[in-house]
């Protein structure tokens, strides 16, 4: 099964841009992305396995092992520039996987950094040790769609497992010393966010070389639905693309 959605190839795309979900998110999330983007960019959504039209996959337990799985089947669409946007856990794994096609002599050309603490400064709330329904809370909490669904009980059975897996793997990961990363980053974050900063944010300047910009929308954890148009701005002009 393969690990991106695409809603809409274009073969002409002069770059592709690579979206990584959530905690308890799936490609779907950035659906309407690839309207709303630029006709000369490409969204890639990747589906994690185990959710999804990927139900049956088995979970990955580990942030580094579930990166190095992303780069490497991202391998044969390093054909044109890429950059990568990754959401809350999703942030986490676009710069590990950024660092990993580093390595590989394949850069991204950008790394955007949605609602997340940087990679060295993690929080010590552990979510996937409560019971279900402190599960739930916890993803009503931060908003999103994600929280709504789990009212009903149906889905809840359905999305609980993976959603603790996705908790259990961002709360348990380390950041590692290693590959130093020379892209350039711009952090995104809701100004009424509760579990990012300004100034945790800030941290991502930390893990670069490359140049970095820090940009406040306002909203709360997932200010990216109501704030689409704003952050899709912002992307066109970080990547130079036309809108």
């Amino acid at each position: 099964m393969s690990w991106f959605r695409c809603p809409e190839t274009r073969p002409w795309a002069s770059m592709r841009l690579f979206c990584l979900p959530h905690a308890g998110g799936s490609a779907v999330f950035y659906r309407s992305w690839a309207k709303a983007v630029s006709p000369a960019v490409e969204v890639q959504a990747v589906q994690y396995p185990g959710r999804a039209d990927r139900m049956a996959d088995a979970f990955v337990t580990d942030a580094h092992q579930l990166a190095r799985l992303i780069a490497g089947a991202m391998a044969p669409l390093m054909d044109r520039p890429a950059a990568l946007f990754g959401h809350s856990m999703g942030a986490v794994l676009a710069y590990e996987v950024a660092r990993l096609l580093q390595e590989r002599g394949t850069p991204p050309v950008h790394v955007f950094a949605s609602g997340a603490r940087p990679p060295h400064d993690r929080s010590g709330e552990r979510v996937a040790e409560r019971d279900d329904d402190g599960v739930v809370e916890a993803m009503l909490e931060l908003g999103g769609t994600d929280g709504e669904a789990m009212r009903d009980p149906e889905l809840r059975e359905l999305v609980l497992p993976y959603v603790r897996n996705d908790f259990a793997l961002i709360e348990a990961y380390a950041h590692r010393d290693g590959t130093r990363l020379t892209v350039p980053v711009t952090a995104i974050i809701g100004d009424a966010d509760t579990h990012v900063t300004e100034a945790q944010a800030k941290g991502w300047a930390q893990i670069t070389d490359g140049r970095f910009a820090l940009k406040v929308l306002p909203g709360g954890h997932f200010y990216l639905t109501d704030r689409q148009p704003q952050v899709i701005a912002e992307v066109h002009r970080t990547l130079e693309v036309p809108g």
